[in-house]
């Protein structure tokens, strides 16, 4: 069973960084895609950035240039680094991982509160 542990969430002034971290695990084998989204209170949960076990990338709009996701195959983690974060950032994180045939597992979410 594929377990999804996340961590690296708190509060940040406008203009911090944070660093997200995923670790997965369970029996991982063939392609896969991690990645994080997120759902800010009265919003739908939207995509933020994903990477896949190749390391091609996919970025919201929304983040791109001040959002980097990375991954180590070895470690089957994934990290997202966010700079000059913005209070409309503020969300719950979640990490997700959709193996090979297609089903997607997701973590239980982390809180990135970004306010002065």
């Amino acid at each position: 069973q594929m377990q999804l542990v996340e961590s690296g969430g708190g509060l940040v002034q406008p203009g911090g960084s944070l660093r997200l971290s995923c670790a997965a695990s369970g029996i991982i084998f063939g392609e896969n895609v991690m990645g994080w989204y997120r759902q800010a209170p009265g919003k739908e949960r939207e995509l933020v950035a994903t990477i896949a076990s190749g390391r091609s990338t996919n970025y919201a709009d929304s983040v791109k240039g001040r959002f980097t996701i990375s991954r180590d195959n070895a470690k089957n983690t994934a990290t997202l680094q966010m700079n000059n974060l913005k209070p409309e950032d503020t969300a719950v994180y979640y990490c997700t991982f959709r193996a090979f045939n297609g089903v997607a597992y997701w973590g239980k979410g982390t809180l990135v509160t970004v306010s002065s």
